[in-house]
């Protein structure tokens, strides 16, 4: 059975680092298995008599028949090149020497091959092991982790270690958590990545049922929990940001390129907290249920215990704040302004009309 062929070019990488000095071609068709399997030994050994063993005993006495034609070269010569461009692809730097006789050489230096000192700083540090839990229910999920594991083996502490991780540093013992649960997330995040249009299914937060839209979607960000996508909306030929846990059924990519220009800066958060009320011009009173609400909680001016199971809150009013009262259902009331509460009322009654 032939030799895989990452097995092939590992064993390629591995002899051209382990040199000290340039290998011909034939040399390394002389040494390396899975090129003794398919076209023969050569006619030379890299290492001296008996050497080609390393890679695999006895293989050049079980194929070397009928191997070292013309035909057997030419084939031996484009796997060679094939492989020699794909290490180079994978970030290989090799090296080609001419020798005194004129005859071709090639290695790889470890010192042209090593990557400098990996050097972090505890907010650095800490950054990427956030970054990496993005990717936790996600594609890339694996190799993040991987590039962790790499990490923490060259002694770099991650965020999420524990006590190894920044000891003595108030934020030691936190593990950041950022999820990415909605099935939206990854085709999103492919289509910011490659430049493609999309088309969505989106349910607004004052609607019964949802509507499709046509995105070219610019970037994704996470604000209080919720992931959200910035981009071109065509049909409303505007900039929109899409929550993506209102995105029902599946993203769907289209074919084409960007019709409209991706702007340097894309001020997600901004526009999410002007929706939210974040940018108040003013305060509203609302009844909230106990032990519900937590996030409007947080944002209280005051608050006051009614009994009953419920208490009265102030926050912050601003414009956007009646779509997200609606949010919380029946543990919010609003008593004012008059204003928020008719909003908050009208876009209830959609919902219940369907």
């Amino acid at each position: 059975m032939a030799i895989a062929k990452a097995e092939r070019l590992m064993n390629l990488a591995l002899c051209l680092l382990g040199t000290r000095r340039p290998l011909t071609k034939r040399e390394l068709r002389s040494s390396i298995e899975a090129y003794i399997e398919a076209f023969g030994p050569g006619h030379a050994a890299a290492f001296g008599p008996g050497h080609a063993a390393a890679f695999g005993p006895g293989r050049a006495a079980a194929h070397g028949a009928g191997h070292g034609t013309p035909g057997g070269d030419e084939a031996f010569n484009r796997m060679f090149e094939r492989d020699k461009d794909d290490l180079r692809e994978l970030g290989l730097v090799i090296e080609t020497v001419e020798g005194i006789d004129g005859e071709i050489g090639y290695l790889a230096r470890r010192d042209s091959n090593r990557l400098p000192p990996i050097t972090l700083d505890a907010e650095e540090a800490a950054a990427l092991g956030l970054a990496a839990k993005v990717w936790q229910q996600a594609r890339l999920a694996g190799a993040a982790s991987g590039a962790l594991q790499k990490l923490r083996a060259a002694g770099m502490p991650l965020a999420g270690d524990g006590e190894d991780y920044d000891a003595g540093q108030p934020h030691s013992a936190l593990e950041p958590r950022i999820p990415a649960h909605e099935a939206a997330f990854e085709p999103l995040m492919l289509a910011c990545r490659d430049r493609r249009p999309v088309v969505f299914d989106y349910r607004k937060s004052n609607a019964a049922r949802p509507e499709q839209r046509q995105v070219e979607p610019w970037i994704l960000e996470c604000w209080r929990g919720h992931w959200y996508v910035a981009g071109w909306d065509r049909e409303r030929q505007a900039e929109r940001v899409f929550r993506l846990s209102r995105i029902t059924g599946k993203v769907r990519s289209r074919q084409g390129k960007f019709t409209a220009p991706v702007p340097d800066h894309v001020t997600v958060r901004e526009t999410v907290e002007s929706w939210a009320g974040e940018t108040a011009t003013g305060t509203a009173r609302i009844r909230l249920r106990a032990e519900h609400g937590y996030p409007l909680r947080s944002r209280a001016l005051t608050v006051r215990d009614l009994g009953d199971g419920w208490d009265e809150l102030e926050i912050p009013n601003g414009h956007g704040l009646d779509a997200w009262l609606v949010e919380f259902g029946p543990d919010v009331v609003v008593l004012e302004p008059a204003e928020l509460r008719a909003d908050v009322i009208d876009r209830l009654r959609a919902v219940a009309k369907g």
